[in-house]
C-alpha cells in the first residue's frame, strides 16, 4: 500500500466481505480508531473524474494519528517468515529453556507463533482478542477466547507473539487472559512496536523494530 487512499480502498473491501472494524484494524495493522475512520471515509468518499475520464477517489483530509506497517513482503514467503521467526525467537531465549508454550495472537500472530514455537521447541496456543468482535462502543464489554484446538494454558509459563503493537490494548488483554487461565506470561515479542514499550503489566516487550512517530501535534 502506497498511501491513505489505498488504505481506504482496502478497508472498504474488507468491510464488504463482512469483517468487523476490529478485524479490519488487525488486517491493516492500525488502531481501532483508525480502522473506524477508514471505513467511514470509504463510505463518504465521493468519486471524481480525472482528465482521462477515469474515476478516482477524492483524497481524504485529516484523520487519526497512526502509522501503518505493511509487512506483507515477509508474510507472503515462508522462507522469509522462517528467518524472521528465528530472529524473534532469539529475542526470547534469554528467559531460559523451561518455557514450554508459545501463544500467538490471532490472526497474524498465529503463523508467526507457529514458527517461533518450532524454533524454541514449545507447544502452541492461540488467542483471539476481543477486538475481532468490535464495531463500535466499549470494547471492555467483549471478551477474547483461547482455541481448544491447541495447547492448554493452566499452570504454564509462556511467551506471547503478535505482529505489531499499536496501542498495547490487545497485548494487555492477552496477558490478563493468560493469567486468568492460570498461566504466566514471561515475555512478549512482536515484529514492530509503534509505542516503544519496554513492558506491559510487568511483562517485558521485545520487538525487531520500534516505529515511533516524531513530530508535534498542531
Amino acid at each position: 500500500m502506497k498511501n491513505v487512499d489505498d488504505l481506504i480502498e482496502s478497508a472498504a473491501e474488507l468491510a464488504a466481505r463482512g469483517l468487523s472494524k476490529g478485524e479490519i484494524a488487525d488486517e491493516l495493522n492500525v488502531s481501532r480508531e483508525t480502522a473506524s475512520w477508514l471505513v467511514e471515509r470509504s463510505g463518504a468518499t465521493t468519486q471524481q473524474t480525472n482528465q482521462s475520464g477515469q474515476e478516482s477517489a477524492a483524497s481524504p483530509a485529516g484523520g487519526p494519528q497512526d502509522i501503518h506497517v505493511d509487512w506483507s513482503a515477509i508474510g507472503r514467503d515462508s522462507k522469509r517468515m522462517g528467518a524472521i521467526a528465528e530472529a524473534m525467537a532469539d529475542l526470547l531465549v534469554k528467559h531460559g529453556k523451561d518455557v514450554d508454550l508459545t501463544i500467538g495472537i490471532e490472526k497474524a500472530g498465529g503463523p508467526i507463533a507457529t514458527l517461533i514455537a518450532r524454533e524454541l521447541e514449545t507447544d502452541l496456543a492461540t488467542y483471539t482478542p476481543a477486538k475481532h468482535q468490535w464495531e463500535e462502543g466499549d470494547i471492555e464489554d467483549l471478551g477474547g477466547t483461547f482455541s481448544r484446538n491447541f495447547a492448554g494454558i493452566r499452570d504454564r509459563e509462556c511467551y506471547i507473539v503478535d505482529d505489531t503493537i499499536t496501542s498495547g490494548t490487545t497485548m494487555r488483554e492477552t496477558i490478563e487472559a493468560i493469567r486468568a487461565e492460570g498461566g504466566e506470561p514471561l515475555a512478549c515479542v512482536v515484529l514492530a512496536d509503534k509505542q516503544g514499550l519496554e513492558e506491559l503489566e510487568g511483562v517485558p516487550i521485545y520487538s525487531l523494530l520500534q516505529v515511533i512517530s516524531v513530530g508535534k501535534d498542531e
